[in-house]
């Protein structure tokens, strides 16, 4: 498979992108690249071969959760512009 001007234009507008015309070449030689060497990839044999969830053998490393209160109500509602006694109060996103 080829990338043409055509194929550029669609993923382009699609990503809501503007290239000019030099651009443009620059990212069809680009993508073309990228697709040659998935195709050499594809030649690899692959055969037996399991596939890899992970690139390394470590475990995970993650801590875990604490539950804490980091702030109370009422220093969060020191930082809101607009507030009552309990809640935040935002603009109105949504109409009925």
């Amino acid at each position: 498979m080829n990338i043409d001007s055509e194929t550029v234009d669609k993923i382009a507008h699609l990503a809501r992108l503007e290239l000019a015309e030099n651009e443009k070449q620059e990212m069809i030689g680009d993508m073309n690249k990228i697709l040659d060497f998935m195709a050499k990839l594809n030649e690899v044999d692959t055969t037996g071969i399991e596939p890899l969830v992970y690139m390394s053998e470590d475990v995970n490393v993650f801590r875990t959760d604490e539950v804490k209160q980091q702030i109370t109500t009422e220093e969060a509602l020191l930082n809101a512009p607009k507030h009552d006694d309990k809640y935040i109060l935002v603009a109105k996103v949504i109409e009925k």
